[in-house]
C-alpha cells in the first residue's frame, strides 16, 4: 500500500513580507544578442585599455582623464558630448588619453534618481530591463564612435550586462570597503580605481586593491541567468583615487605625497588619479578648474605620481532638477551632481595637456 504524503502550507507567513511586485530581467545572453559587440568594437576596446594599463605602469606618460557628465539621463546628449570628445581628442591625444565618464549607476546617501539602469525614464516605474538595454547601446555607440568609456561599478549583478564594453571601472566610496566589491573587482576585466573613503580613509582603498588582486571564489549569474559559481584570478590593475571627503580635501602635493608613501609601504607603484569633483571640490562643480589648475601645476613641476585626473562635464554647466515632465528638461544638463559646461572642460583639458608637455621638458 502506497504511503501518500500531504504537503502541508504554512499558515503563518514569513516570506516575501515587504515584497510589492517581482519582474524578471531579460538574461545577460538575450541583452548581448539583441545589443551585440562587433569585432571593430573589440578590437577598440582592447586597445583602449592597454593604452590605460600603460599609463598606471608608468610606461606611457600621458595623463589619463576621465571626463563626462556626474551621470547619464539622455542616450541622445551622451553620444553628442562623445562625438565632442573624439573631435577635441586629436589636438591633445599626445599628452592625454581622454575617456568619457558614462556613469549609469548613482550610489545614493539618502533618496533620489538612482541612474538610468534603475529608472530608465525618469518617472519612477523602474524599468531595469530597458535600463540595462539603453546602457548597453550608449556603450556600442561610443566603441563605434571610437570613445573610450568607463563607469562606476555599483551593483553585483549588472556587469554581466554589459561589462565587457568598459575601458575602466571604478569603485566608489561608499562602496570601497565591500567585500563583495572587491572580490568582483577581482573578476573585471577592465582596470578599476578605487576611490578613498568618504571619511578620507587612503588605507581603505589601498587594503581594496590589494583584496582585489587577489583570486577570489564567489556567486553571481551566469550568461543564461543561472547562479553560478566565479572564480577570479585578480585584477592587476587596480589603482587609487584621491576624491577627498567631507573633512576636506586631497589633492594639493603633500596630500599626493602622503597617499604615494601610503601605496609604497603596501608594495604598491605610487600612482594615483585625482577627482577634481567630490570633496575635492567642495561639491561645488565651479571650483573644479581651480583643483585642475593646481594638479597641472604638480605636473607641470615634475610630479609622476598623479597618473591621472576625474572631471565631471557635461555639454551645460550646473544641474536641474528631475520634474513631473522628463520631456522638459534642459537638454545636455545633469540631473545628478553639478557639473562644468563644454568649453570649460576644453579649457580644462589644454591646461592639463600643457603641464604634461611642460613635464616633459
Amino acid at each position: 500500500m502506497a504511503v501518500r504524503t500531504k504537503i502541508r502550507h504554512m499558515a503563518t507567513k514569513i516570506s516575501d513580507l515587504h515584497i510589492a511586485r517581482e519582474d524578471l530581467l531579460p538574461t545577460p545572453r538575450e541583452v548581448h544578442r539583441d545589443l551585440p559587440a562587433g569585432e571593430a568594437e573589440a578590437a577598440h576596446i582592447a586597445r583602449a585599455r592597454a593604452a590605460v594599463q600603460a599609463i598606471l605602469r608608468g610606461d606611457d606618460d600621458r595623463l589619463l582623464v576621465i571626463t563626462g557628465p556626474c551621470s547619464i539621463h539622455d542616450a541622445e546628449s551622451a553620444i553628442e558630448y562623445a562625438r565632442r570628445l573624439r573631435a577635441f581628442s586629436s589636438g591633445v591625444s599626445d599628452a592625454l588619453c581622454l575617456v568619457m565618464r558614462v556613469y549609469f549607476e548613482k550610489p545614493r546617501t539618502r533618496m533620489g534618481w538612482k541612474g538610468l539602469i534603475y529608472d530608465p525614464d525618469l518617472d519612477g516605474r523602474g524599468d531595469i530591463g530597458e535600463g540595462l538595454r539603453r546602457a548597453r547601446g550608449i556603450l556600442l555607440e561610443c566603441a563605434r564612435l571610437g570613445v573610450p568609456a568607463a563607469s562606476e561599478i555599483l551593483d553585483l549583478v549588472t556587469p554581466q550586462y554589459y561589462a565587457e564594453l568598459l575601458t575602466w571601472g571604478a569603485i566608489g566610496a561608499r562602496t570601497v570597503e565591500s567585500p563583495l566589491h572587491r572580490q568582483m573587482a577581482s573578476a573585471l576585466s577592465a582596470p578599476v580605481g578605487f576611490k578613498n573613503a568618504t571619511d578620507g580613509s587612503v588605507q581603505t582603498a589601498v587594503d581594496a586593491i590589494l583584496v582585489a588582486a587577489q583570486p577570489h571564489t564567489f556567486p553571481s549569474i551566469s550568461f543564461d541567468g543561472r547562479a553560478m559559481i566565479v572564480a577570479s584570478t585578480g585584477n592587476p590593475y587596480g589603482h587609487l583615487i584621491l576624491r577627498g571627503s567631507d573633512e576636506g580635501t586631497n589633492y594639493d602635493a603633500a596630500s599626493v605625497q602622503s597617499a604615494a608613501d601610503t601605496l609604497i609601504r603596501a608594495g604598491l607603484p605610487p600612482r594615483m588619479i585625482i577627482d577634481c569633483s567630490h570633496g575635492n571640490s567642495g561639491k561645488d562643480y565651479r571650483k573644479q578648474p581651480d583643483v585642475a589648475a593646481s594638479v597641472a601645476e604638480q605636473i607641470a613641476g615634475g610630479s609622476r605620481a598623479i597618473c591621472g585626473v576625474m572631471l565631471e562635464s557635461h555639454l551645460v554647466e550646473g544641474k536641474q532638477a528631475i520634474a513631473d515632465a522628463p520631456g522638459n528638461l534642459r537638454y545636455g544638463q545633469s540631473v545628478t551632481d553639478a557639473c562644468i559646461g563644454w568649453d570649460e572642460t576644453t579649457a580644462v583639458l589644454e591646461g592639463l595637456a600643457a603641464a604634461v608637455r611642460q613635464r616633459r621638458k
